[in-house]
This record gives structure tokens, sequence and C-alpha cells, in this order.
């Protein structure tokens, strides 16, 4: 079966919500780092060696291989509602060399991970895609460690982009202090420090 033969993939791939694995390729397609390089975002997370961190909707797996070399003590799981997303993830971490990784199929709303299991969550481009951000932040403060770090990435031309004062103030309103906001304004990550236990 082709592209073309699956009604709604081309919208859905240019059009905000999820994004379908059958379109995989466009994200690794060359040129994209210009925006939003993985050494970018990966330099940007303010994690030890031995972190353990958790990645929602990874995609393509193209920022998961540089975050995975930052912690080459720890470890990196990766959380996708596509299981075809995360094999992808998968071959290319393998491809890397990488083997301090695992996978779960998961929405976001019900992590399927201890309390504090986490030093750092981060996610790119998918902050915008999910609709039930009230349990998806109480997760995400839930699995985090007390002085654990949400870290968010949004740049264009992602359909689902949010600002980056829309964000801090949905963390704020969800038991999250914003610590930093790195880059400019159509291609930022922000920082946060889970404050989910004090709230």
């Amino acid at each position: 079966m082709t592209l073309r033969d699956q009604p709604g993939i081309w919208s859905r791939a240019f059009g905000r919500g999820v994004y379908p694995h059958q379109m995989s390729w466009v994200l690794d397609l060359p040129g994209r780092g210009v925006i939003m390089s993985a050494a970018t975002v990966a330099g940007r997370l303010p994690v030890k060696p031995d972190a353990q961190v958790l990645e929602i909707g990874p995609g393509s797996g193209y920022y998961s291989v540089e975050v995975a070399r930052r912690v080459p003590e720890g470890g990196l799981t990766l959380v996708d509602v596509q299981q075809q997303m995360l094999d992808k993830s998968a071959n290319k971490l393998r491809a890397a060399g990488i083997t301090h990784f695992s996978t779960q199929q998961s929405d976001g709303q019900s992590l399927p991970f201890e309390d504090g299991a986490f030093d750092a969550l981060f996610l790119v481009t998918v902050f915008g895609e999910i609709e039930a951000r009230e349990s998806f932040l109480k997760e995400a403060s839930r699995v985090l460690k007390d002085d654990g770090v949400l870290s968010i990435t949004e740049h264009h031309p992602d359909p689902d982009f949010e600002s980056s004062e829309a964000v801090s103030e949905c963390l704020r309103q969800h038991g999250f202090v914003p610590l930093q906001k790195l880059g400019w304004r159509w291609a930022y990550t922000l920082n946060a420090a889970n404050a989910g236990a004090d709230a």
C-alpha cells in the first residue's frame, strides 16, 4: 500500500496532531539540523553522565542518539504512541552502537514507570500535540525526581508550535517552575524544575 492509498496521511503529516509514522522519512531530511540540531537539543539538557532520561515522542529518533551519548553511564527511555516510531528510533540507536536504552509504547497520560524514576524528561515539537495536558504534566511530575527537569523544545515550521510564553504559563499552572529559555522566539528550549512534590 502506497501513501497515495492512505487517506489523511499527508494532511496529518503537515497539519496539527500526532505525526504519522508512514512519513517518518521527512523527519530525517538533510537540513533539519539548521533549525534545531540534535547536538543543540542534547546540549541544552542539564544532565550528568549517569542520568536517567525519558524522551516523549521521539519520532524517528533524530534527537535520541545525541541525548543517549550525553548519558553513557545512565540510560535513555523512549515513549511514543506509535510502536512503528519506537522501532525506527531503536534501529537508529543500535546503528549508532548505543545499547543503554529502552522503549515503551504509551500515550503519556499514564506513564508505566515508578515515581521519581528519571532525572530529566524531554520532548521536541511534541508538547503542542498533547491534548490532555493536565494528565501528562501530572505524570511527568510523578516520574521525575524531586530535582528533575522537564525540557520542552519547540520550533517552526511545526504546525503545533506554541510560544514559550504560553508553555511557561501552562507549566506554572501544573506544578513546574520555568528555569531558563534557550534559543530564540521561533526555535527555543524551555527548561523547568519539577516542583510537583512541593505544590
